[in-house]
């Protein structure tokens, strides 16, 4: 008689195939888990109408509605919560309110959370677009997740740490890329030309006018092409600025006819929850970086070996130039990179350091009865006020 497959019920924000942090840490395992044995269910908060606009300015009445189907969603998904074995469970079930889903999962339906992020989450940040919805996010919860999570998976140690103050079971779980299928190209330093980049989210791109000034002298010295990939235009006073608008067929190939690659950061509390992720892209692609030497950075990079660190404007005007005028370093220096992204952030590398988020485990689900099942069509229709939700679960835990 066949084994029953294990399942999983990985709850994210948005759909499939959009957001790095759930497809470089998430979807990219989906294949390695088919083959272990796992049924994967992907449950995103938001569709792909509402992705659309959560970013943009205005929409406020389309992004209410989306953010109602949302909770729509979530409330008839308890009605299926019961058949996983496991749920993955990327920042949070709902982007607003208290951990109300979490506590539910946990406490109720005796659910094992395998709890993921890959920023410091715990600190209240929104972005401009968004800004009203500050007043209704919860950064307080992370700590309660934490707490009430069966698994902790940290994209680096200064997320762990964080974790490990609530909870024993937390693994370092970097994001990787694909080595072996996708990026497995290395970029070509015998051009004429050179190409400099910086890929990333329309939240990060902020930080680009840290190198602004520097990249302007050396456009006085110099000719080069910048390229920025991202899924919005950036406003940089600046010469030969090339703009792609990000997507998952263009991502590789645009980047791998870059020469070097840049990853400035603010020295603040958030950025060391940043997990490097646009450095392990370039060094994937056998592209030297210069990068700012904060949090998890200075790990990746390693000084003169497959990049270097900027302090200030005259340490990223002359870093750069040194790998503007050497085509030999910076082939040299790419390939190191490529090795290193291989053995330490590649999918291949990290393939049972993820499988291991879903071991070790007891059957300690339970089956609703009808008095639960009951009790979740009131929530549903809407017969329950706060109050009473509470004192009944209490008592059904008693």
């Amino acid at each position: 008689m066949e084994k029953k497959k294990k399942e999983i019920l990985m709850i994210v924000q948005y759909p499939e195939n959009v957001s790095p942090c759930q497809r470089f840490r998430l979807e990219l395992y989906k294949d390695i888990l088919a083959k272990n044995g796992f049924l994967v269910t992907t449950k995103p908060f938001l569709d792909k109408k509402g992705y659309a606009i959560v970013h943009c300015y205005g929409f406020f009445l389309k992004k209410i509605i989306a953010l109602i189907k949302g909770f729509i969603g979530r409330l008839l998904l308890l009605f299926q919560i019961g058949k996983y074995d496991f749920i993955l469970l990327q920042r949070e079930v709902t982007p607003v309110g208290p951990p109300v889903f979490e506590w539910l999962y946990v406490k109720l339906f005796r659910k094992k959370i395998i709890y993921d992020f890959d920023d410091a989450i715990w600190l209240q940040a929104v972005s401009e677009q968004n800004s009203v919805a500050g007043n209704f996010k919860n950064a307080k919860k992370v700590k309660n997740i934490c707490k009430w999570a069966y698994k902790i998976s940290g994209g680096n140690e200064y997320l762990c740490n964080y974790a490990r103050q609530y909870n024993d079971n937390v693994i370092y779980n970097p994001t990787c890329v694909d080595t072996g299928k996708r990026y497995n190209i290395l970029a070509n330093h015998d051009v004429e030309r050179i190409t400099i980049a910086w890929t990333g989210s329309y939240s990060t791109l902020k930080y680009l006018k840290m190198v602004e000034p520097s990249l302007k002298a050396l456009q006085e010295k110099y000719d080069f092409d910048i390229k920025i990939i991202c899924n919005k235009k950036p406003s940089l006073n600046l010469k030969n600025v090339k703009f792609i608008e990000w997507s998952e067929e263009n991502e590789v190939s645009e980047l791998a006819s870059c020469q070097i690659g840049l990853m400035p950061l603010n020295n603040e509390e958030w950025s060391e929850g940043k997990c490097g992720f646009k450095l392990i892209q370039y060094l994937s692609l056998g592209i030297p970086a210069v990068s700012s030497a904060i949090g998890v950075n200075k790990t990746i990079i390693e000084e003169g070996v497959n990049g270097y660190f900027a302090h200030s404007d005259s340490d990223w005007y002359r870093t750069i130039e040194k790998l503007i005028l050497n085509a030999g370093l910076r082939k040299k220096m790419g390939i190191a990179g490529q090795e290193k992204i291989i053995s330490q952030y590649s999918l291949q590398s990290n393939e049972n350091n993820f499988l291991n988020l879903f071991s070790n485990s007891t059957e300690n689900s339970v089956s609703l009865d009808r008095s639960v099942r009951i009790w979740l069509r009131n929530i549903l229709a809407g017969t329950i006020f706060p109050i009473p939700i509470f004192s009944r679960i209490k008592t059904a835990n008693a």
